[in-house]
């Protein structure tokens, strides 16, 4: 026993109200509920990556609105490095205090890019020239300077790269701002100073401050710069415990915990011109916060799903009472003509499969109280039924003639002809059988070309054997055109009306001709007899009585037939064509679009 038998036994043996409350199950609710999960998923996952999308574009926008602010002191840099007057003022040995204030005087750039620039907070320049003046552009760098890590990593590179620090601005209240630090050598004097330039913490934190998402920046040692929570600038990111390792990771997406919720954090590396040392983008975001719209709108979806579905087996658990009260009432009554009782009758209403189970229930039941009492009355009449119905049996089996019968009958009737030296008559025999056979043997919808043509071979060799030389025929034929599958018996038709109606009074001269031709995608077929012909109102009634579709004579093959049964199998625009003339004959064509 297969696994679907096996099945099929166990499911036979459950109740149809279950099996309709299980197929519910089956085929509506499990369904409904994976799709259900599925869709919720993709529509979250799909939430979150929109999010992770949007915030990595923010992100993006954030580094370039950075580095443009950026760019400003590193152009200020860049000009600094190379202006001479800063190397003289730096350079110069002042033998007065005066000397020292006019040079002050003489360069205000460091006061005029303050001024000019938004993005600048402040300019200043460390040098250990001793015959210089602190004033707060041009300082001698104290020992806490002179100590610090950013002071000393300026001083000891090589080349003249930028680094950004988060350094206090000992001129700015020691206020900790991002500041550019740059080496500045002098070669004529084989001297070096330090410039630092610090960026505008307003213009910075503007950046972030709009971000949708908790969003800071860090510099290179971590020290976060500038952050949406502004609780966190001046923190390092060491001291947040959801970001310990941001510092180290590189580029990307990661997983992380931020507000006991899980998160996500996308880190993005800010590399300014020239700088060896840059910032780094950290935007983090829970996912709750992404898809808790989402959520909700899923577990609406759920709800009414699942009150859906328990409405839906509510009604399914009413209807399938319904049914099976009805069918357990048709049960008993059924139960009860099981044990004898003929004179129940269903009182089940209704037109569907019950009702009309019911109402056949009532019919048997009325048919088996007949039945029973036509048994009983004729029981004296057993015997002679009997023998009528042996004597019905003979009269069948006599009536039934075995085509084979015929043949083989028809078959003898040539040889007895042939041996008695009747050569014509033998054929002649032979040909008769030879179309009988064939029309027995049409079997299918379709028939070559060819087979029909062999009919009508047969019928005319028959019929110039009747009218001996009163009678000739051609048969016409395209080449490739015999193998075309054609409607069975819509050509030898035509043939026998052309030969009935229009040759047959004919003394002498009878020509009858059969034509098959292809014409693009159609097969065109012509019988043309040169015989009495029609008149215009035996034409027109012919014509008429063609496309009459209530045809009486459902079992006789001919004109009316074929044009029906070509309408039938080709469409309304197919079907005979009559060209005749009274004295001049007829021309009966069809063309039928060519199969395969």
């Amino acid at each position: 026993m297969t696994m679907l038998q096996y099945f099929m036994k166990k499911t036979n043996n459950i109740r149809i109200k279950n099996k309709i409350i299980l197929a519910f199950l089956l085929v509506v609710v499990i369904p409904v509920l994976i799709v259900g999960v599925f869709l919720t998923n993709a529509f979250r996952q799909s939430v979150l990556s929109d999010a992770i999308g949007q915030t990595s574009n923010n992100v993006e926008k954030i580094n370039k609105r950075a580095s443009d602010i950026l760019r400003i002191p590193i152009e200020i840099s860049n000009k600094l490095m190379i202006d001479p007057r800063l190397e003289r003022v730096v350079n110069t040995q002042y033998q007065s205090i005066y000397e020292v204030v006019s040079a002050y005087k003489e360069f205000q750039d460091f006061t005029d890019f303050v001024k000019l620039y938004k993005e600048v907070y402040n300019i200043r320049f460390f040098t250990t020239n001793p015959t210089t003046l602190n004033n707060w552009n041009f300082i001698q760098p104290s020992p806490v300077v002179l100590d610090s890590f950013w002071y000393q990593e300026a001083m000891s590179k090589k080349t003249e790269k930028i680094s950004w620090y988060f350094i206090e601005d000992e001129t700015k209240n020691n206020r900790k701002v991002l500041s550019l630090v740059k080496r500045i050598y002098f070669p004529n004097y084989r001297t070096s100073g330090v410039l630092v330039i610090d960026v505008n913490p307003d213009e910075i934190n503007a950046i972030v401050s709009q971000e949708l998402f908790d969003t800071m920046i860090l510099d290179g040692k971590g020290d976060i710069v500038a952050a949406k929570n502004t609780e966190w600038v001046g923190k390092n990111v060491n001291e947040l415990d959801f970001a310990k390792d941001f510092l180290n990771k590189p580029e990307g997406t990661y997983q992380t915990r931020f507000k006991e919720r899980d998160s996500k954090v996308l880190i993005n590396d800010l590399i300014p011109t020239l700088s060896d040392r840059g910032l780094r983008i950290v935007s983090v975001f829970t996912v709750e916060s992404i898809v808790g719209k989402a959520n909700k709108i899923s577990y609406m979806g759920l709800y009414i799903t699942l009150a859906s579905l328990l409405i839906a087996f509510v009604l399914i658990y009413f209807f399938s009472n319904m049914l099976t009260s009805r069918m357990l009432q048709l049960n008993k009554q059924i139960n009860k003509v099981a044990l004898g009782d003929l004179h129940v009758s269903s009182e089940i209403d209704g037109y569907d499969e019950v009702g009309m189970l019911a109402r056949q229930f009532n019919n048997m039941v009325r048919s088996i109280r007949e039945l029973m009492s036509e048994v009983h009355e004729s029981n004296r009449m057993n015997h002679q039924l009997e023998l009528r119905q042996k004597e019905i049996k003979l009269k069948m089996m006599a009536s039934q003639i075995n085509p084979h019968f015929l043949f083989n009958a028809l078959e003898s009737i040539r040889m007895k002809a042939h041996l008695k030296g009747e050569a014509e008559i033998s054929g002649i025999v032979r040909t008769l059988g030879k179309l009988m056979r064939k029309k027995l043997e049409i079997m299918g919808s379709l028939i070559p070309l060819k087979d029909e043509l062999d009919m009508i071979r047969c019928y005319l060799d028959i019929q110039q054997f009747r009218f001996g030389d009163r009678l000739t025929y051609e048969i016409h034929l395209d080449q490739g055109v015999s193998d075309i599958m054609i409607t069975p018996l819509i050509v030898q038709p035509l043939v026998e009306n052309a030969v009935i109606h229009g040759l047959e009074c004919m003394e002498n001269d009878g020509v009858l001709k059969v034509q098959a031709t292809i014409e693009g995608q159609h097969l065109r077929i012509e019988v043309v007899d040169n015989g009495a012909g029609f008149s215009e109102s035996r034409l027109r009634e012919i014509k008429e009585s063609i496309n009459d579709t209530q045809d009486k004579q459902e079992h006789r093959i001919g004109m009316r037939n074929v044009h029906q049964r070509l309408k039938l199998m080709y469409g309304d625009t197919y079907g005979l064509t009559i060209i005749s003339h009274e004295g001049m004959g007829a021309r009966i064509y069809l063309s039928i679009p060519i199969q395969g």
